[in-house]
C-alpha cells in the first residue's frame, strides 16, 4: 500500500443520477445547496485492508452490509476487509432528519501465497492436556475482543512493532490434495529472543497472559478502539497489564519463542470486528534491523 492513505477506493457502475466526486460513486446524494457532505475515504478497499471514512455530517447511525458501524462524534469511522471478503461492501448512514445515504465499495481481491502439497491432510495431534486448556484460553480471547475501551490508538498512522526479517507472510495457505489447511492469520517477524516489542498504536491492554498459552505462548493483546486490535504472541516477556491504557512506541514486552513456536519472532495480528487483516497493508514493509 501507498504511504498515506492513498485514495484507490473503486465503486460499481453508477446509477442513473449518480454524481462522482474523486472517482467515487456517490449514490443518491442530495443537490449541492443542501448542507450535506459526500462520503470522504482514503486507503485500499483490498482483502486484508483496512479503510478510513468520513460520514456526511449530520450523520447519527451508520451500517455496514446492514451490520451496526461504530462512528466518532466527528463522523469519522475505520472499515476492515477480511482476507476473504466478497466483492463488496455497503455503507450506509441515516441523517438526523431521518434521511439515508448508501455508497457501494468494490473490494479488490488477492493472489494469495498458496503452497499446493501432493499428500494427504493430517491434522496435528491434540493430547489431552492441550483439550483441557484449549476451550478456555479460548474463551479468554474471545472475552477480550469483545471488551470496549475509550482506546484512540485506530486514529493513528500504525508502527511496527518490532524491526526485523518477516519469516511468515498474512493469509499464506498450504492446501493438501485440494483440502486447504488453515491460513496464517498475522505476519512473523525472525528476532532474537528478549527482543522489545512496542505498541504500534495508542491502545488499552485486553489481555495479559503471564501463564503461556498452549499455542500462542505469552499472548498479549491491546484494543485500539472502534473494534480494531492487535494481538502479540509468544512473548517471552509482558511488561504491561490489563487496563494499562499504553502510548504508541511504548514497550510493552519482549519477543520469544514460547507456545507453539519453531524459533524466536513475533507474530501480530490485526483484527477490526472480526475480520482479520493484513498487518503490512495497515502499517507498511517491515522495517530492517
Amino acid at each position: 500500500m501507498t504511504p498515506g492513505w492513498a485514495l484507490v477506493l473503486l465503486l460499481s457502475a453508477a446509477p442513473v443520477g449518480a454524481a462522482t466526486r474523486d472517482g467515487i460513486v456517490q449514490d443518491a446524494l442530495p443537490p449541492a445547496s443542501s448542507a450535506v457532505t459526500p462520503f470522504r475515504w482514503s486507503g485500499d478497499a483490498i482483502q486484508g485492508g483496512l479503510i478510513r471514512g468520513q460520514a456526511p455530517d449530520g450523520a447519527v447511525l451508520a451500517t455496514l452490509d446492514g451490520k451496526p458501524l461504530p462512528i466518532a462524534t466527528d463522523g469519522s469511522f475505520i472499515i476492515g476487509f477480511d482476507r476473504d471478503a466478497g466483492p463488496t461492501a455497503q455503507v450506509e448512514v441515516t441523517m438526523a432528519d431521518g434521511r439515508t445515504l448508501s455508497q457501494t465499495l468494490a473490494v479488490r481481491p488477492r493472489d494469495w501465497r498458496i503452497e499446493r502439497i501432493d499428500a494427504p491432510y493430517r491434522a496435528g495431534k491434540t493430547d489431552a492436556e492441550f483439550a483441557a486448556a484449549r476451550p478456555a484460553e479460548l474463551a479468554q480471547i474471545v472475552a477480550a475482543r469483545e471488551a470496549a475501551t475509550d482506546a484512540t490508538g485506530w486514529q493513528q498512522r500504525f508502527r511496527w512493532p518490532v524491526a526485523g526479517r518477516q519469516s511468515g507472510w498474512f493469509g499464506s495457505q498450504r492446501v493438501y490434495q485440494g483440502k486447504p489447511g488453515g491460513y496464517h492469520s498475522g505476519a512473523d517477524v525472525a528476532v532474537p529472543t528478549g527482543t522489545a516489542i512496542v505498541a504500534p498504536a495508542d491502545g488499552v491492554v485486553i489481555l495479559a497472559a503471564q501463564t503461556p498459552f498452549t499455542l500462542e505462548g505469552h499472548l498479549l493483546m491491546l484494543d485500539h478502539g472502534m473494534g480494531l486490535n492487535s494481538a502479540f504472541l509468544h512473548l517471552s516477556q509482558i511488561d504491561v497489564a490489563p487496563g494499562d491504557h499504553v502510548r504508541q512506541g511504548q514497550v510493552i514486552g519482549r519477543s520469544g519463542a514460547t507456545g507453539r513456536a519453531t524459533g524466536p519472532h513475533l507474530h501480530w495480528s490485526l483484527q477490526w470486528r472480526g475480520a482479520k487483516l493484513d498487518p503490512l497493508l495497515v502499517a507498511g514493509p517491515v522495517p530492517a534491523r
